[in-house]
């Protein structure tokens, strides 16, 4: 069941008195926990039927008898566990004997109460009883990120859903440059969609003015200049990076040249090297294929393993190890190694 199906069987007021949203994506999680406790209940019934705790605040056993309360003059009341990872869940985890009052519950749940815990940043235990109570009683639903090839997509379904459009190169750009976290990918769509008008096209450019991405100097164009060992040009990038340092922050730098060269490595590795299948082997947009047929023609296969290897030394001289040289002065010696 994905996060979609989930709402519109809630907002069809198709009920379970269990819910556990699990998973390492926070952002589906949130997405169905704001809905349940923002739009389930009226405003006039929340102050007497809905409770919201966060784990490490509360025990389970608060939880418990907040949730075998009945509804004060309405059908339903809500109880929202956030961060639920933090709590402590009973017997069933910890391998006390004797009845479990947690279990008990799960087993038997209150038809008129919705008990929903939000466990981030990982997956409930699935051998665990509590788990299995929940799944026959209620829904289990898991968060699990995206793939890097699959947030183009999600980038454009999301701006349609909000009457919005988006280019293939821009929702490609804003993948590459903000990953996979859809809770951040989120947060900068509405912030653009502030400065369009409802209809609009987003187009790179706006991503460039909106997103502090430079035109001519980021980590793209960076990835791009390499491709073609353009010597003159890489400079001028990393000179732009050291001016600039809190716009481009090694780290970040370092983690998309790592990402960039891995997925090179691999093009060595595809033995067929159609458009199609070069974008669904490495991952990418069909966009970028062609600076990675380009890079894996100027780096061989012995190269970029040695051109991996240096970014991995120099993500460690940036945090001090063996080395207290200024970021900029480090990023231009990385730049030597890899074009030489």
């Amino acid at each position: 069941m994905s996060a979609a199906e989930l709402l519109k069987d809630i907002k069809n007021r198709k009920y379970k008195p269990l819910y556990l949203l699990h998973g390492e994506e926070p952002y589906f999680i949130d997405l169905v926990s704001n809905y349940i406790e923002h739009s389930l209940l009226p405003e006039t019934e929340k102050g007497f039927n809905q409770t919201v705790v966060y784990g490490k605040d509360t025990d389970m056993m608060t939880v418990l008898n907040a949730a075998k309360r009945y509804p004060m003059m309405a059908d339903y009341q809500v109880v929202l566990v956030k961060e639920a990872q933090e709590m402590k869940w009973g017997k069933d985890d910890d391998g006390k004997k004797g009845i479990d009052p947690v279990l008990s519950y799960l087993e038997n749940p209150l038809p008129s109460t919705i008990l929903v815990f939000c466990y981030k940043y990982g997956k409930f235990d699935k051998r665990k009883k509590t788990y299995k109570a929940i799944e026959k009683n209620g829904i289990v639903f898991e968060s699990a990120p995206l793939y890097d090839n699959k947030v183009p997509a999600w980038i454009e379904g999301y701006i349609s859903d909000k009457g919005y459009k988006i280019n293939a190169q821009a929702s490609a750009m804003l993948s590459e440059y903000l990953g996979n976290d859809l809770s951040k990918i989120a947060n900068e769509l509405e912030k653009l969609m502030l400065n369009v008008a409802a209809g609009q096209e987003i187009t790179l450019k706006l991503i460039q003015d909106n997103i502090g991405i430079s035109k001519e100097y980021n980590v793209f164009e960076l990835q791009t200049a390499l491709s073609k060992k353009d010597a003159y040009k890489v400079n001028q990038i990393i000179n732009y990076f050291e001016a600039n340092p809190k716009a481009n922050p090694i780290v970040l730098v370092l983690g998309n040249l790592n990402n960039y060269f891995s997925k090179v490595l691999a093009y060595h590795y595809v033995k067929d090297k159609s458009q199609q299948n070069l974008a669904r082997e490495l991952g990418v947009n069909p966009f970028f294929v062609k600076d990675y047929e380009q890079a894996g023609r100027s780096y061989n296969y012995q190269k970029t393993m040695q051109i991996i290897s240096y970014l991995r030394e120099y993500d460690l001289k940036s945090k001090g190890v063996e080395s207290n040289a200024p970021h900029g002065e480090l990023m231009k010696e990385l730049m030597f190694k890899i074009l030489h």
